[in-house]
Parts: structure tokens; C-alpha cells; sequence
């Protein structure tokens, strides 16, 4: 017998492109820091990454070469607008908020989100056990 489709998790935080690729090559909090860090902007990647250039700084120092391999080509970097993700980053404060036991009501305001959302976020986490 054949099984059918597997269902994948879903996925609370619905990602940008740009942001969903920089979280497949360096993690989901490298790849939010850098749009809290340059969301909105147009930035340049440089072929390596210095210990003192802000995406170091913003992702860490491994996070942040991996990123420039990934976005360098011929030992040149290049440009990238990165996305603000904000809904993303609301959804990370809520959760996180969530899990420190904190109630729909107060996880919802912390996050600037409405309180439905806190709990069918809450529903989710009882049911998938962790959303990120």
C-alpha cells in the first residue's frame, strides 16, 4: 500500500523569501535579527564577514559567513533588500510569551497582536507541543 502525502508542521510565522532563505542557510534567529537589524533597507553583503561589520553583529559571527557565502559570488558581495518581517517577529514575541506561561491576554498585548491570535496560538502549541 501506498502512503499518501506526508502533512508537513505547519508553520506559525509565515517568512519573507529573503528572510525564509537566510533562516535555511544560517537559522531562524540569525535570519530574524538581521531584518530587526536591516529590515526595510537595502544592504550590502560582503564576500566575508569581519568580526566588527554589523551583520556579525546583528547574526554572530558564524551566522554571518554563512550568509556571505551564500551571497557572494567570484569574491564579491552584493546587494539584498531585506524584508521587516514584522509579522514574523510578532509571532516569535507571542509565542515565546506563550511559553513562559504567560496568559493569551498579556502574550497578546506584548506582541502587539489582537488576543484571538494568542489563543489560537495557544491551541497550536497544546496541539504541536512548539511552534518554532
Amino acid at each position: 500500500m501506498v502512503d499518501g502525502p506526508k502533512k508537513k508542521k505547519k508553520n506559525f510565522a509565515k517568512l519573507p523569501v529573503v528572510v525564509a532563505e537566510v533562516e535555511r542557510i544560517a537559522g531562524r534567529e540569525a535570519a530574524l535579527a538581521l531584518s530587526r537589524a536591516r529590515g526595510g533597507r537595502t544592504v550590502y553583503i560582503p564576500a566575508e564577514a569581519k568580526p566588527d561589520h554589523w551583520l556579525a553583529e546583528a547574526v554572530g559571527l558564524e551566522a554571518a559567513q554563512k550568509i556571505c557565502n551564500h551571497y557572494s559570488s567570484d569574491k564579491t558581495g552584493g546587494r539584498l533588500l531585506i524584508p521587516i518581517a514584522k509579522l514574523a517577529q510578532q509571532q516569535r514575541q507571542l509565542v515565546d510569551a506563550l511559553n513562559a506561561g504567560k496568559s493569551a491576554s498579556t502574550a497578546a498585548q506584548s506582541a502587539g497582536m489582537h488576543e484571538r491570535s494568542a489563543f489560537r496560538a495557544l491551541k497550536r502549541l497544546k496541539r504541536q507541543g512548539e511552534l518554532f
